[in-house]
């Protein structure tokens, strides 16, 4: 990565700008993940770039609904390969998910080195490689699935999805937790659980939830979805970019 000074006022944004890059040199990410991740990085500016009251609220519910889960599974596309690897393997781990890759402009290549990295970061199961299954509803390369992988499980986070395959999964019958800056996407308004926040503050926050909650009763953590509303949650993000940009 180049140099970015730390006094520099963008240097949180810069430096995961960088590790999108870096994850399209190292055969991680797609030139088309960049586009993603400017898009992205408009609606953290909307945000104030910090996690909101309402992406607390989605970030505890995600956590609650994945270790109620009977058969979480945790996927990975190129820039959350990029952006947080460790976070993701972290929190695989500690609820003991395995994760499986999915990318949209899938090669071979891509998918193994994704999986290498996840591997190197700890992972102790990954899926991707060697689909055997295909998501009803789809039709492109993110219909391939795994069997024991999300093609199996009742409760799926997809960081940065696709609404295609987001809604297609939910079709499926499965429970879908996403992290989606933008509250107005397809992807936000069609899963169960909507993070809206930056993958790189969501996955170390819900790394820390599962320490804080992995205690709690089966009962205690179904109140916690009880008083979730995501319908809510997009509509009070929306509201809070709306007053930061006024602000």
């Amino acid at each position: 990565m180049s140099e970015i000074p730390l006094s520099h006022p963008r240097y949180a944004s810069l430096l995961t700008r960088e590790k999108v890059v870096l994850g399209v040199d190292e055969g991680i990410t797609g030139l088309p993940g960049l586009v993603a991740q400017g898009r992205g990085e408009a609606f953290d500016y909307f945000l104030g770039e910090r996690t909101t009251l309402p992406g607390d609220d989605a970030e505890r519910a995600a956590v609650a609904m994945l270790l109620l889960a009977e058969r979480p599974v945790l996927s990975v596309n190129g820039n959350v390969a990029a952006l947080v690897p460790q976070g993701m393997v972290d929190l695989a781990n500690k609820i003991g998910a395995p994760l499986e890759v999915n990318i949209f402009y899938r090669t071979e290549e891509r998918v193994k080195n994704i999986a290498d990295l996840l591997r190197r970061s700890g992972a102790k199961t990954v899926y991707g490689e060697d689909p055997d299954a295909h998501v009803p509803g789809l039709d492109h390369e993110r219909a391939k699935a795994c069997r024991g992988g999300v093609y199996d499980a009742d409760v799926v986070l997809v960081p940065l999805e696709d609404g295609d395959r987001c809604e297609a999964l939910v079709n499926m019958g499965k429970k879908v937790i996403t992290v989606d800056l933008n509250p107005l996407s397809r992807t936000a308004k069609t899963a169960t659980v909507t993070i809206v926040d930056n993958a790189v503050r969501a996955l170390p926050n819900m790394v820390e939830l599962v320490d804080e909650m992995i205690g709690l009763s089966r009962e205690e953590l179904e109140a916690v979805l009880e008083g979730y509303e995501n319908e809510a949650v997009l509509r009070r993000s929306v509201a809070l970019m709306i007053e930061h940009l006024r602000g």
